[in-house]
């Protein structure tokens, strides 16, 4: 059944037509991917997959909203991605392209945008556009939700069907599989088996056949926002080093995950991070691979590190991902009032449990087969 996002859509139009009047701007052009996502309550207007720009853009203007697209692409767009919203619309032919009519509706205005656009003179707030959307709604949180569940499960199930002898791009088609049949886009995927996982923090998946040990990662979108999970799977038992590492990595994986509330400066919980790996007896590891940060509409909002702005915000999500040696955790995480919930934990996995702050904490164990 469809939803009706008209009164959400319309709250975020206000909210940035007041961003706009802060700033003295008399409108906002969106071109990238993730805003029109975000502006029209999980719309698409994307054809090549490796561009950050998609093929419709949003002129938001003080008394209306509108969408410059080309003949090709209006009636999709149109019907599929902006019903019952309102927008205007101008349609270019496609060999004329968008930039000509968009700089004849932005011409002796004060235009902001996320993008450049061809012809058109706009101020660029690409990083203050994104913050509008840190905070995610209702309807966006339940759609996150919905995608983690699905995106965890499939990458669980896949660890499931893994045997010896598959090589980490036959691993890599099974996942992106499921994805696409599950309506999801894949910005990242990553595969490696035995050796590859302790030589490199960010394995690209090869030909080469899993043994005993394989990593799975998976970073997929849909409606513009990102799950972002991690599992591992070891045939037989696992070598002594690597029992202990987990223990250890979990330790600094919730270090991190409970640091993250409201309030706290992002930078912090990046540097208690690097305490929980001091006392874990890895004070270096932390720089051999990012440590995550915020999420929703990319994958990383940004990298945390030390100099990292801003506070962790009520209704926020986040994606940490510490590391050691042979082994790594990443979980989507909302941020909640009373607590924090782990969007990607399906309670159908493996769990190392641990107790703190009165609370029962499980994070996801290497699944043995």
């Amino acid at each position: 059944m469809k939803v009706d996002l008209s009164a959400e859509v319309s709250q975020r139009v206000d909210r940035l037509r007041r961003w706009m009047e802060e700033r003295g701007l008399d409108g906002v052009l969106l071109r990238k991917r993730r805003s029109f996502s975000w502006l029209t309550g999980g719309g698409s207007n994307h054809i090549l997959q490796s561009e950050e720009k998609g093929v419709a853009d949003l002129l938001v203007l003080k008394d209306r909203v509108i969408v410059f697209t080309t003949e090709m692409e209006a009636d999709r767009i149109t019907e599929e991605e902006l019903d019952g919203l309102g927008f205007e619309q101008v349609v270019s032919p496609w060999y004329a392209g968008t930039e000509p009519r968009l700089a004849q509706a932005c011409l002796g205005k004060r235009i902001g945008s996320d993008a450049p656009a061809e012809g058109v003179d706009t101020l660029l707030f690409g990083p203050e556009l994104a913050r509008l959307a840190y905070v995610l709604g209702p309807s966006e949180r339940d759609r996150y939700r919905l995608l983690c569940q699905e995106a965890a499960r499939l990458l669980e199930q896949t660890c499931m069907d893994l045997q010896p002898g598959m090589t980490e791009l036959e691993i890599a088609g099974l996942l992106a599989g499921k994805a696409v049949a599950r309506g999801m886009r894949v910005p990242v995927l990553l595969v490696a088996t035995d050796e590859r996982i302790r030589r490199y923090r960010h394995p690209i998946p090869t030909d080469k056949p899993l043994q005993r040990y394989g990593m799975l990662v998976l970073c997929a979108e849909r409606a513009g926002l990102v799950a972002n999970v991690t599992r591992f799977v070891h045939f037989g038992p696992l070598p002594p080093d690597l029992k202990q590492n987990r223990l250890k990595l979990m330790e600094i994986d919730l270090a991190m995950n409970r640091a993250t509330r409201p309030g706290v400066p992002i930078r912090e919980v990046f540097r208690t991070g690097v305490r929980a790996y001091e006392e874990a007896g890895f004070p270096e590891d932390w720089r051999y691979l990012h440590q995550g940060g915020p999420t929703g509409y990319a994958p990383r909002e940004f990298l945390a590190h030390e100099g990292s702005g801003g506070r962790v915000q009520l209704h926020q999500a986040f994606a940490w991902n510490p590391s050691l040696p042979g082994i790594k955790s990443e979980d989507t995480l909302l941020v909640g009032a009373e607590g924090n919930e782990f969007l990607t934990e399906t309670g159908e996995w493996v769990y190392i449990e641990r107790k703190a702050d009165g609370k029962l904490y499980r994070r996801p164990d290497i699944l043995i087969r």
